[in-house]
């Protein structure tokens, strides 16, 4: 691969090794979404076992294959994604040096873990009280019964709404150390926080109220967690700049 004479690579060819990498990503995402397509029954009974005994059903006949495929899509994108992020780092990492490189590995790991955290404490505490919360609503003569597309919705936007906001003590560290926070500006701006978080929950979960009244809970614990890592974050910064 020829490169200009300060050692860097051509404009064009930086667009072809872009190009290659796009299309190796976009193949590792067809793969993984026909093989999640292939095993879509084991996939949807994960998602569906804490129903219990209550049976999905679909109202038209394009609803359940729409379905199956929205879900496919996204579990195929979860698959691929540990190849799309090796792939995207590749094109990224020979123009950074050692320190932003193991500062984006730090942020990705801990993204990643943060993720898979708030995924996990979603479905095995809070979404099985959710689900019993609307089931009691249930009697003789109102059955439960969901549709397989509102269902998938429900539950993967939900998910990610928990996934999505555990990665809060992470995005503090990250702007405590470039600087852009501090934890006397977090403190005294708890009660705008707190604003801020009902807003967003209204947002990211869906569209009931008992869900957004939990995601808040987490969120209020993550803002104090955030708080301790900007403040390690600035000792480090602090003895560093003494030495």
């Amino acid at each position: 691969m020829s490169k200009n004479i300060d050692g860097t690579m051509p404009v064009l060819e930086h667009l072809a090794e872009l190009r290659t990498r796009l299309l190796i990503s976009a193949g590792a995402l067809l793969v993984a979404v026909i093989f999640c397509f292939a095993n879509i029954e084991f996939i949807r009974g994960i998602l569906t076992q804490p129903l219990g005994q209550v049976q999905l059903i679909y109202l038209s006949p394009p609803e359940a294959f729409m379905a199956n495929l929205r879900l496919s899509l996204v579990s195929g994108l979860i698959v691929s994604s540990p190849v799309i992020i090796y792939e995207l780092l590749a094109f990224a990492f020979p123009g950074l040096n050692r320190g932003e490189k193991i500062f984006i590995i730090a942020v990705i790991i801990g993204a990643t873990f943060l993720f898979i955290s708030g995924v996990v404490f979603a479905y095995y505490v809070v979404f099985p009280f959710t689900l019993r919360f609307f089931l009691q609503f249930a009697d003789a003569q109102l059955e439960p019964r969901f549709t397989i597309s509102e269902y998938i919705g429900f539950i993967i936007s939900f998910h990610f709404a928990f996934g999505a906001v555990f990665q809060l003590p992470l995005a503090t560290w990250a702007l405590g150390k470039i600087g852009l926070l501090s934890t006397g500006f977090l403190r005294r701006h708890r009660k705008i926080a707190l604003l801020i978080m009902l807003v967003l929950s209204s947002i990211i979960t869906p569209p009931d109220i008992i869900s957004q009244v939990i995601l808040v809970f987490p969120l209020l614990l993550l803002y104090e967690i955030g708080i301790i890592m900007v403040l390690i974050s600035e000792r480090k910064r602090l003895k560093m700049l003494s030495e």
